[in-house]
């Protein structure tokens, strides 16, 4: 009667877009994740973070513009949003942008703490931070984001 749970008509719960779309993602099916973020998207449009895994399933498919544009939204909404500087440094590194890369990539470490999980993206960015600015000697400008 009170509190209790009706057994008058369907359910009412709804999808969690989110975790469909990363459940699709582990599987490999990038297309369906990105239908899935999409919807998780519209349900939650300020939310930067699903943005960045709208971009990365982007990168996924190949679709680099679509990714770029998508990292943009997010820093957008959350310019201190580290995993869309990281993201973004490394596409934009791909289509030759030294520079933009180089902004992305030192927006990503200041806003990012070196210890912990993140150490090793910490020192990827690091290092290729350095190459851009050729303080790593004989080593050549990096041109492809990780795998």
């Amino acid at each position: 009667m009170l509190g209790g749970r009706s057994t008058n008509g369907p359910s009412t719960r709804r999808v969690d877009y989110l975790k469909e779309a990363m459940a699709l993602e582990r599987q490999g099916d990038f297309e369906a994740a990105l239908t899935s973020y999409r919807l998780a998207q519209r349900d939650h449009p300020q939310d930067a973070s699903i943005l960045v895994n709208i971009a990365i399933a982007y990168s996924k498919t190949g679709r680099l513009e679509d990714a770029i544009r998508s990292y943009r939204r997010a820093l957008d909404l959350a310019p201190q949003q580290s995993g869309a500087h990281y993201g973004l440094s490394f596409l934009l590194l791909k289509r030759g942008d030294h520079a933009g890369a180089t902004t992305h990539l030192q927006a990503f470490l200041s806003a990012t703490p070196a210890d912990g999980e993140m150490s090793q993206w910490v020192q990827h960015a690091e290092q290729t931070l350095a190459k851009l600015r050729g303080d790593a000697p004989g080593e050549s400008t990096p041109t492809a984001e990780p795998q």
